[in-house]
């Protein structure tokens, strides 16, 4: 016996109404990369990447109908990080627009969090290490935009480095060697497939090719959130970049469709979105219970 997930049906709201293909197009820009209206115009990996969790809550989220529930912080260490070997004038302002975010209960006096303490040692373990300042030169936060298989897609470029034919994006980890388990895969893989880096890296290729005609080459830098933080250079072979431009071309079109509200979202039934509409249906066995 199995048992079924039906996701109420969300509440709509006007504002919501639009889909990419009723949205005025705007150019692109540094101010509104990660505006809503962009987010409906053109595709990104992050956005990609939430459809294949689950189309439901990707598809609820995107009209605001639904806020995930979750810890902002690994993402403000990250921009954190960012944000310093971008320039300082980012760092600096990153730092004023987030001052209550950096400290203990939003109160200066109570001093920063530990959490952005310990970006502080990441930071200095790739800042002091010759081999990342000797190649972690070009230009930064550069946005990439182009066609991928009849669709708008745009990104980010953390050092894009055309002189060289290089691009680099920094990472943040919890520790490189932790096993990470993926849909139908029987063996651990790496944080990057996990995550998808991998496709981030073959779709910011394509990209950059497409707005400048260079061919570049990816490496992700990664530093770790270790209590003496752990770093590495890693590429990513080409065989694995052509996979996941292979599941785009397969899984871009149905995800398109439900973007625009030619077809319908399909739920995975276990993400918190579903969890928090889910009714109780039929009964299932102990041992027919499915490992996600």
């Amino acid at each position: 016996m199995t048992t079924t997930t039906k996701p109420k049906k969300m509440p709509t709201k006007k504002a919501s109404s639009k889909t990419s293909t009723t949205r005025k197009p705007k150019k692109l820009s540094q101010s509104n990369y990660y505006s809503n209206d962009q987010d409906w115009l053109t595709q990104s990996k992050s956005w990609f990447w939430k459809f294949c969790q689950c189309e439901a809550e990707a598809l609820a989220e995107l009209k605001g109908d639904w806020e995930p529930q979750q810890d902002d912080t690994p993402l403000l260490v990250g921009n954190y990080l960012h944000s310093y070997f971008e320039s300082p004038e980012a760092h600096q302002k990153f730092i004023e627009e987030h001052a209550d975010e950096l400290c203990k209960y939003g109160k200066p006096e109570r001093g920063i969090k530990k959490q952005f303490l310990d970006a502080d040692k990441m930071i200095k373990a790739l800042d002091s290490d010759p081999t990342f300042k000797q190649i972690y030169h070009g230009d930064k936060e550069v946005i990439v935009t182009g066609t991928i298989f009849g669709v708008k897609w745009r990104g980010k470029i953390d050092c894009l480095d055309l002189e060289h034919h290089m691009f680099y994006d920094l990472k943040t980890v919890d520790d490189f060697h932790k096993k990470h388990w993926a849909p139908n895969q029987r063996a651990p893989v790496s944080f990057a497939e996990a995550r998808g880096y991998d496709m981030q890296m073959a779709v910011y290729k394509e990209l950059i090719k497409q707005t400048f005609g260079v061919e570049c080459t990816p490496l992700i830098i990664a530093v770790s959130k270790q209590k003496v933080p752990d770093k590495g250079i890693f590429s990513i072979p080409d065989y694995l970049m052509d996979y996941r431009m292979e599941q785009i071309k397969s899984d871009q079109p149905h995800i398109q469709a439900v973007k625009e509200g030619r077809e319908k979202p399909v739920p995975c039934g276990h993400c918190d979105y579903c969890r928090s509409y889910k009714v109780l249906n039929d009964v299932i066995d102990i041992d027919q219970i499915p490992f996600y």
